[in-house]
């Protein structure tokens, strides 16, 4: 029996109507929310953004579930799965499905958001067509069956939306409908397209430290707005390490954030590629060997 699941190519002509709708009211309405600044609106959005950008998708989606960069807590692992539904790139099990679909076909046809393709299908194009955010049943369990075995994040992952509902209830009862538009529309927007960024300008533009297969580049920009995720190039070519920026000039805040947690024992089995030493193992198992 051949172990390889079908799934749609990345430019498959099957658009999704429900995705390209969302999306293009998202961005309406974070237009209308320009016109009603406040401190108070912006203070929360920049709050949200921190929480489901950084500790959400960097640290949760990509370094723990994804690549398994660290080891966390159950609770830790919840806590995080459910920051990364509020940037509304999908549940934690499709999300990480796709990442790790990228990684396994990087810049092929297979790469559900590859730049070969263009900048602008890299960068949003792939998730109006094909399967890439909504991926199915059998494509997850192929590649994310440490994910689909767990209960909570399999309903998390069919009910990602909820949470954020949850948070704007919150923000209207705080501070009204204004807050919401800044607080879900508008930072949900511009997050969007900070993550983007990651798949395709550093896949475009940038340094390359390490000779991959593919044309991932350190972008600091990209790396500036989404907490770290821009030094590509380095985490190409050490896809588990927890540790993105490289070097004191490569500011990695989601890397300064599991330093913390690991200091204070809540995670452990920290994966961080060292330049010095050219490796990657954690110091607890360095100890132990």
């Amino acid at each position: 029996m051949q172990n390889v699941v079908e799934f749609e190519p990345s430019r498959a002509e099957r658009r999704n109507w429900n995705t390209i709708f969302f999306v293009a009211t998202f961005h309406i309405l974070a237009v209308v929310a320009l016109f009603t600044f406040s401190w108070q609106n912006l203070l929360a959005a920049f709050l949200v953004w921190w929480v489901a950008a950084s500790w959400g998708v960097g640290i949760g989606y990509h370094r723990l579930f994804t690549h398994r960069g660290f080891k966390a807590p159950t609770w830790l692992q919840y806590f995080f799965a459910t920051c990364g539904t509020l940037s509304l790139q999908s549940g934690p099990i499709a999300w990480v499905t796709t990442h790790r679909i990228h990684h396994a076909f990087t810049e092929t046809d297979k790469d559900p958001h590859s730049p070969r393709n263009g900048a602008y299908w890299s960068h949003i194009g792939w998730i109006f067509r094909g399967t890439a955010q909504v991926q199915s049943q059998a494509t997850m369990q192929r590649y994310s069956p440490d994910l689909t075995k767990d209960r909570y994040l399999s309903l998390l992952d069919k009910y990602y939306y909820v949470p954020i509902i949850v948070v704007a209830a919150v923000m209207f009862a705080v501070g009204g409908w204004t807050m919401v538009m800044w607080g879900v529309f508008l930072r949900t927007a511009v997050s969007w397209h900070f993550t983007w960024l990651v798949n395709s300008a550093t896949h475009l533009w940038g340094s390359r430290r390490f000779d991959t297969r593919d044309d991932s580049r350190n972008n600091a920009l990209v790396a500036a707005v989404t907490f770290g995720e821009g030094w590509h190039n380095n985490h190409h070519a050490f896809p588990r390490s927890a540790k993105h920026g490289l070097t004191w000039k490569e500011f990695d805040i989601n890397w300064y954030q599991l330093q913390i947690l690991e200091k204070l024992g809540i995670i452990q089995n920290v994966y961080a590629y060292d330049l010095a030493t050219e490796s990657e193992t954690p110091k607890e198992l360095r100890k132990a060997a």
